[in-house]
């Protein structure tokens, strides 16, 4: 065939695909207004992750599977903000860790709003000025983010899903790395970088600000100055990437919530969160995860928070495999219930495949 035959059948193609885009952008739609008629949530992990793997698992190339992915997370998100005005809160500015991995996980047809903290997030959520809220929970490399653990204490929102986002940190600047007296960045972003920053800029001062794209704008408003920050966060603020993947391990990435209103449906493959406080004696803490163990449930996450309320006394965050509508998992937390003070289920989600934040 010649370049006109071949680009003649594309063209075909592309309007059959715009057909049956749109054709499957009315079925979503009609979804979407019965669920709204019926009180349903408007995003719906299970379904979205039934959907994922099924488009994966037709996929016979030459198209990656992340690519097939990629292409419908953004037909479901047109698909979303067609049946709903969707907004989503998120700790900000743009361009931070955060903002992509909301947008990961929503697309970019979606309403976004920027948040100061991760409180701000939470509250926007509960005055149903947002819908979901993204937030981050745990980094592979520094730990749990103890903020957003602490919003979970007096919050009565559900944890409806997770995202893995794979983390990279570059160094940026609008000069020459030799000019660079001081480096801005978020706190966890310098300890992820600690060895290279030592060997490499030991003369620099390293200034933490609340995230790596307020970090980028701080340097490219001042001369003498660089940022650790993201691809996103250069090209927003006409940074050039000076050195790239500067982290000190490979395979740091950064684990995200969404938060809503409501548990998950049940995907086959989920993932539990719940925090207690132990009743105050011997033994308390070891008693309440035995319990997990005989009914065979896996404890995946195990954090604790000291009370604000009582001097020495602790909150503890434990993530366990499976779904608090399953029977087994149902047994366990009544067992559980018996050696705590307080416990509370934050939520039901599908599991998120780490490094694959469109998972």
């Amino acid at each position: 065939m010649n370049l006109d035959t071949i680009r003649a059948r594309i063209d075909g193609l592309d309007e059959e695909l715009v057909r049956l885009l749109n054709e499957r952008i009315r079925a979503a739609m009609e979804i979407g207004r019965l669920k709204q008629e019926n009180g349903g949530e408007i995003y719906v992990p299970a379904r979205e992750k039934a959907v994922l793997d099924r488009v994966v698992g037709l996929n016979m190339g030459p198209l990656k599977n992340e690519s097939i992915r990629a292409i419908y997370r953004e037909i479901m998100s047109a698909a979303l903000a067609l049946e709903h005005h969707v907004k989503i809160a998120y700790l900000g500015p743009q361009a931070t860790f955060t903002h992509q991995a909301a947008r990961s996980r929503f697309g970019g047809s979606v309403t976004y709003e920027a948040c100061q903290t991760i409180r701000d997030v939470f509250t926007q959520v509960q005055k149903k000025q947002a819908d979901y809220g993204v937030v981050p929970i745990e980094n592979s490399t520094e730990g749990a983010v103890t903020h957003t653990l602490d919003e979970f204490i007096d919050t009565p929102l559900k944890i409806c899903a997770e995202i893995y986002l794979p983390i990279s940190h570059h160094l940026m600047a609008a000069g020459p790395r030799e000019r660079i007296k001081v480096l801005y960045s978020n706190p966890q972003v310098f300890g992820q970088c600690r060895q290279w920053l030592h060997e490499n800029m030991s003369d620099a001062d390293l200034v933490s600000v609340s995230s790596t794209a307020r970090a980028a704008e701080m340097a490219s408003k001042e001369e003498r100055s660089g940022a650790l920050a993201s691809d996103l966060a250069a090209e927003l603020y006409g940074l050039t990437v000076l050195n790239r993947d500067i982290q000190d391990r490979g395979g740091n990435a950064t684990r995200f919530l969404v938060v809503g209103k409501s548990y998950a449906e049940p995907s086959g493959d989920d993932k539990t969160s719940l925090f207690f406080g132990v009743q105050h004696k011997a033994g308390a803490l070891c008693a309440a995860l035995d319990v997990l163990r005989r009914y065979n449930l896996n404890m995946t996450k195990i954090e604790s928070r000291p009370s604000r309320t009582r001097q020495w006394e602790y909150f503890f965050f434990v993530d366990v495999e499976g779904h608090v509508s399953d029977e087994r998992v149902q047994q366990a937390l009544d067992g559980v219930r018996e050696h705590c003070a307080t416990l509370t289920v934050l939520g039901s989600y599908p599991k998120a495949v780490s490094g694959e934040a469109s998972s």
